[in-house]
């Protein structure tokens, strides 16, 4: 069974809507988790989604954050939210949801940015971490194919920046937040690494200021992470760059993996 998985995060769905549409168009993926909807739940502009044959389920607050999964081969066990999941400043935010689709456990997850090491973000940051490995720890209790999929906010290594001396005082790629990275694979999640459209290293985030995407100034802290199953069956994985080139673009790029399954799983 050959399945295509996607991750993206959009940097707000309502204006980003006609690129999601014509890249749906184009790349025909299976399943796609979208991160920092910036609606709600109740806003999100399914309509023409689900007109090209996707269903979908989306968790948004109305704030900078929100998820969802769209799916072409099923959207069952939908669950909005890491059970036990902090809030931050007193408040819920949409930071993760799940699905199974066509027999993958999916989730789609955009963890917390941390700002400054000192600024109380990030330790909501760490403790979010925490609450997302007790779910992989759950999740990898089976054997289905299960992989985590978004925006992390980590870049984890030196090598997935541009020039590690300019994040050397920044939030992504602290010891703490690389740590909780490796605390997702020592449970058992292996980092599919894609391979880049152009360049020697594939980044999929470029600020939008300073020239930083032609100049290919950005960084790789959108991962898909998946289970032993899942990453096995990983035929190709790429970074869509192209997404994120001409007018209105997320200042994120998409990443596909395609896999080959048994279908007895």
């Amino acid at each position: 069974m050959t399945v295509r998985v996607a991750t993206w995060n959009v940097n707000s769905i309502v204006p980003r809507l006609p690129r999601v549409l014509d890249w749906l168009d184009r790349t025909a993926p299976d399943v796609l988790c979208l991160q920092e909807l910036k609606n709600t739940t109740e806003a999100f502009p399914a309509e023409e989604i689900t007109a090209r044959g996707y269903e979908v389920a989306a968790y948004g607050l109305g704030r900078w954050n929100g998820v969802a999964i769209l799916s072409k081969i099923g959207l069952d066990d939908v669950v909005r939210g890491l059970p036990g999941e902090p809030g931050f400043d007193g408040q819920a935010e949409a930071r993760a949801i799940g699905a199974t689709c066509g027999g993958i456990r999916i989730w789609s997850v955009y963890v917390p940015n941390g700002r400054e090491p000192e600024n109380p973000h990030y330790a909501y940051k760490l403790e979010w971490f925490e609450k997302l490995s007790d779910l992989v720890g759950e999740e990898l209790n089976h054997a289905r194919p299960f992989a985590v999929l978004g925006d992390f906010n980590v870049a984890p290594t030196d090598q997935d920046v541009w020039d590690i001396s300019v994040f050397a005082e920044s939030t992504h790629v602290t010891e703490p937040e690389r740590a909780a990275l490796k605390k997702l694979r020592d449970a058992g999640l292996s980092d599919v690494f894609p391979r880049p459209l152009k360049y020697d290293h594939p980044f999929t985030y470029w600020d939008y200021r300073g020239g930083n995407f032609p100049n290919n100034k950005g960084m790789r802290i959108d991962l898909v992470y998946g289970n032993e199953v899942f990453a096995k069956a990983v035929t190709d994985s790429y970074v869509d760059r192209e997404a994120r080139k001409g007018k209105g673009p997320s200042d994120h790029a998409p990443i596909v993996a395609d896999l080959e399954l048994d279908p007895e799983l």
